[in-house]
């Protein structure tokens, strides 16, 4: 079984428009409302080709009333943790050619309390209905007020308990996640290239910048690369693979299919790639955040390799002329270190 934790998940409005014009009066071809956040569409990927799997959910407000009973109606096996505070709406608008603009709220604030109390849930979940968890996704953006090393602590937390845990954030989360030694971590190319602090313009440079987040404390790296696919590295070696061109429709939720799929293939190695790749590309294809299921996915035609260490990503990464003042990853603190910033007592002792 494969456990979720989404500490900032979302209400997703998706509106379809023929072209994004500031300041003039757009009508929507079409709308739609989904469940959000990382680890939730996860579960929502795994629940829908038939993979064991439970969402630890923490909800607030109206709208998190409204998430939990999306949720409910999709089926989904989920720990309901209710806390102050409301949960988050976020707004995409989504333009033919697959252009995504997103409006995300920043979500409500945890305390150390509520922290603990959602750690505990997660604990409790991967240890009954008959089946242990095998893995744990802590996965997304995190709300406001909540430490910076909140998932460094919980990937230690799991860890002790047997459980592998795969990490997928940005930012100061992923710089402290990386000094706990998550079993898996899985950036984007703009993450990869943050939390390096180097450009990134071919396959060359993402083999290197992954081995570099190894180097920092995690076992495996999944760096995605949207339309230029991705790249595995791991103990076992070094994979890339490409899925066949498709005509996008939205990539809200594409890399959490992709992470699912990944994990679903069994958490490693070529095979597990190609069907993460495959997964991830369907996601893409589809309205909204929907998540694929077995009628939309075509794995047969997705294969992962040896990379071509000089072969051109499409969009490189450059490095911001004015560099964040949080040092990254391979930079950093190691794991005993607190987080740079925040004004909330540490949780999850």
């Amino acid at each position: 079984m494969i456990l979720t934790l989404t500490l900032n998940p979302s209400l997703d409005r998706t509106i379809e428009v023929a072209a994004l014009r500031r300041g003039e009066v757009i009508r929507a071809a079409a709308a739609r409302l989904d469940p959000g956040g990382k680890g939730v569409n996860v579960s929502r990927a795994l629940l829908a080709n038939g993979v064991a799997a439970r969402a630890v959910v923490p909800f607030g407000g109206d709208e998190g009333r409204q998430l939990v009973g999306l949720l409910t109606a999709e089926g989904l096996d989920m720990v309901t943790v209710p806390v102050t505070g409301r949960t988050r709406s976020n707004v995409t608008l989504a333009e033919p050619d697959g252009t995504v603009t997103k409006i995300n709220e920043p979500g409500t604030a945890l305390s150390p309390a509520e922290l603990d109390t959602i750690a505990e849930a997660v604990l409790a979940a991967a240890h009954t209905g008959g089946q242990g968890a095998d893995w744990v996704v802590a996965s997304g953006s995190l709300p406001p007020e909540v430490p910076a090393d909140v998932y460094a602590r919980l990937c230690r937390r799991f860890a002790e308990a047997g459980i592998e845990v795969a990490v997928d954030t940005s930012g100061p989360a992923l710089s402290y996640a990386l000094g706990a030694g998550p079993a898996l971590v899985k950036p984007n190319l703009e993450e990869l290239g943050q939390a390096t602090g180097r450009p990134i313009a071919c396959l060359g440079d993402v083999v290197e910048a992954a081995r570099a987040l190894r180097a920092a404390g995690a076992r495996a790296v999944l760096a995605s690369l949207g339309a230029d696919g991705a790249v595995l590295v791991e103990d076992g070696g070094v994979w890339y693979g490409r899925a066949p061109a498709i005509e996008p429709r939205s990539s809200v939720g594409a890399g959490d299919a992709m992470l699912a799929g990944f994990l679903a293939a069994g958490g490693h190695g070529p095979e597990a790639l190609a069907r993460a790749l495959a997964w991830g590309a369907a996601a893409a294809g589809l309205p909204g955040s929907r998540m694929p299921g077995p009628a939309d996915i075509d794995a047969a035609v997705t294969t992962a390799g040896p990379p071509d260490p000089a072969c051109p990503l499409a969009v490189p990464f450059v490095p911001p002329a004015d560099p964040p003042a949080d040092p990254p990853a391979v930079l950093s603190p190691g794991p005993s270190a607190g987080p740079s910033t925040t004004n909330a007592p540490a949780p999850l002792p």
